[in-house]
């Protein structure tokens, strides 16, 4: 469905150029849910606005159902780690959810509301329509986030660590909302975290990224079976084993990184 063909990103030019993203690839099938994670800095952010369209690759190609992604496709919807800073505070949860139902093309009002109303009947969402985000919680502002890139029908929802500014057991309850997101809407879900655990956890398969310039390390199957559960499926020891082999892949990736910065010299 998705495919990343040698993606890198540079910013800037000559001795000052900086290279976020040396050359990444991978592939997302059709439904499936990937992961990807990586040392702090890697590029995992500008990795996947280059995939929405919404950055230009320095090199490389993204390409959705044969399609060369240059500007953010119709069928793909991206949801933020700052849901505050993405949610319009002069706007009612109904009218954040709606806005960008009125720029796609061929939904018309009637449409628009039913789209509406079951994506926020789908977080749990319904009774508060007419509150606006300033009177939600952290946890339930982000569920808005999430319904309204559902109301917008994708086939792919890009997910960048959307749940990294919430307390553990909001975290908990919204890793098990995004999984029946998944299930009910059968859309494909690409999740950008900086959490080992969660990764395992909700994931098909894991992109491990090295640090900057970033490439593919390894890429992790998971298989704990399509059902999970907060607890039983953490206490697993296919879980355990899991963890420990991703947490060393990145601990490898920081410690190779502290041992390529060159110790400063007193004069």
């Amino acid at each position: 469905m998705l495919e990343i063909k040698g993606l890198g990103k540079t910013y800037g030019i000559g001795e000052k150029a900086t290279h976020a993203i040396g050359d990444v690839s991978f592939a997302v099938a059709d439904g499936e849910f990937v992961c990807v994670v990586g040392p702090s800095g890697c590029g995992k952010t500008t990795l996947l606005k280059c995939i929405a369209g919404l950055l230009p690759p320095s090199q490389g190609e993204v390409v959705l159902r044969g399609k060369l992604v240059t500007s953010p496709p119709d069928e793909m919807a991206l949801v933020f780690q700052e849901y505050s800073r993405s949610l319009f505070p002069w706007m009612s949860v109904r009218e954040n959810v709606t806005l960008p139902l009125r720029h796609k093309a061929g939904v018309k009002r009637d449409e628009r509301g039913r789209l509406v109303e079951e994506a926020l009947d789908e977080m749990g969402l319904v009774k508060f329509m007419d509150h606006y985000p300033w009177q939600l919680s952290g946890g339930m502002q982000q569920r808005v986030a999430i319904a309204r890139a559902l109301a917008y029908q994708p086939s792919i929802l890009l997910m960048d660590e959307p749940f990294a500014s919430v307390d553990a057991q909001t975290r908990d309850d919204l890793e098990d909302l995004v999984l029946k997101v998944r299930d009910d809407y059968g859309v494909t879900i690409l999740f950008v975290t900086h959490d080992i655990d969660e990764s395992v956890y909700l994931a098909d398969r894991i992109v491990v990224l090295t640090h900057a310039p970033t490439h593919v390390k390894e890429i992790v199957a998971v298989e704990l079976g399509p059902k999970r559960d907060q607890i039983e499926t953490k206490e697993l020891p296919e879980f355990a084993q899991l963890r420990t082999h991703v947490y060393r892949l990145i601990k490898r990736e920081q410690a190779d990184e502290e041992d390529r910065v060159p110790e400063l010299v007193e004069p």
